[in-house]
C-alpha cells in the first residue's frame, strides 16, 4: 500500500541527510506521492541548518510536476517549558511544525520530565505534530501524552526510521501509543523520517502497527493530501491556503 503523503523529511541542509529537495521530488513521482514535508532539523541541533534556511523557505514552489511541497522544521524540545527552537512570527511562514527530543539539544532524563515536556509542547500551539515520541531514550506517560494530543488537536507520529535505522527497541511504545490514540480520539500520522530520498514515503513497519491495533483509517493524517492540508488549516495555518484547491477532489487512498 503506498500512501501519498509524508510528513517528515530531511535535506542535504541537515549535513547527515544525503538528499535534496530535487532528489525528493523525483522519488516522490517515482513512487506516486502527492505531497510530502520538507522537516530539516532546527537550528538548536549541532549540524542543523541556519535559522535563515527556515525562513527562507518562501522560495521553494508549491507544486512541482504534481506534486505538493510543504514548508516545515522538525523543531527541537529544548526543555521542561516545551519551548522550541524556532518561534515568533517566523513560525506563521511555515506550512507545518514537527517537535520532538533530540539528544544532543535536550539530553534524557526521567520519565516525568519527559512527559512534562512534551505535554508543554503539545500545549503551546506552536507544534502540529510530535515527532517520535515512542523513543525508548526517552520514556513518557504515554496516556497522558495521548490525551493532551487528541485535547489540542496534535498528532502523534509514529515513526518508521525507529524501527529500521534510529531509536531501535521502539515497537513496544509505538504499539501502545497507537492503541491509547485509538482509545481517547488522537490524531496519527505516519512519517518516514527519510534522510535519503529513496525512503520518502516508506511506511511498511509503521503500517503493521497501525493495522495491529485497528487504528481508524479516517484519523490517520497519510490517507490523503487533502486531510493533511485540512489538519494544517484547522490548526491555524494560513499558508497552505493556495495548497488546498489542488487537492480537493483527492480520495482516501485507503
Amino acid at each position: 500500500m503506498q500512501y501519498q503523503v509524508d510528513t517528515h523529511t530531511h535535506t542535504v541542509a541537515s549535513s547527515h541527510a544525503y538528499s535534496t529537495i530535487h532528489d525528493y521530488l523525483a522519488v516522490a513521482k517515482q513512487k506516486g506521492i502527492r505531497l510530502f514535508a520538507t522537516t530539516d532539523h532546527g537550528p538548536a541541533m549541532a549540524d542543523a541548518p541556519h535559522f535563515w534556511h527556515f525562513v527562507n523557505l518562501r522560495v521553494l514552489p508549491r507544486m512541482v510536476d504534481g506534486v505538493g511541497i510543504l514548508r516545515g522544521i522538525e523543531a527541537n524540545i529544548k526543555n521542561i517549558d516545551g519551548e522550541i527552537d524556532f518561534f515568533g512570527d517566523y513560525l506563521k511562514q511555515l506550512d507545518i511544525v514537527l517537535a520532538g527530543f533530540h539528544e544532543p539539544v535536550y539530553p534524557p532524563s526521567d520519565k516525568a520530565t519527559h512527559t512534562e515536556a512534551m505535554i508543554n509542547a503539545i500545549k503551546s500551539g506552536k507544534v502540529d505534530v510530535i515527532t517520535h515520541p515512542g523513543n525508548p531514550a526517552y520514556p513518557i506517560d504515554i496516556e497522558a501524552v495521548a490525551r493532551a494530543a487528541a485535547e489540542y488537536g496534535v498528532a502523534l507520529e509514529i515513526n518508521n526510521s525507529s524501527f529500521e535505522v534510529s531509536r531501535k527497541g521502539s515497537e513496544a511504545n509505538c504499539t501502545a501509543i497507537a492503541k491509547a490514540a485509538k482509545e481517547f480520539g488522537t490524531i496519527l500520522v505516519m512519517g518516514s523520517d527519510s534522510h535519503v530520498a529513496f525512503s520518502l514515503g516508506g511506511f511498511a513497519r509503521a503500517q503493521a502497527i497501525i493495522d495491529e491495533v485497528a487504528y481508524p483509517p479516517s484519523r490517520l493524517l497519510n490517507r490523503s493530501p487533502s486531510a493533511l492540508l485540512a489538519f494544517l488549516a484547522a490548526r491555524g495555518h494560513e499558508t497552505v491556503a493556495d495548497l488546498i484547491p489542488l487537492f480537493s477532489d483527492d480520495e482516501p487512498c485507503c
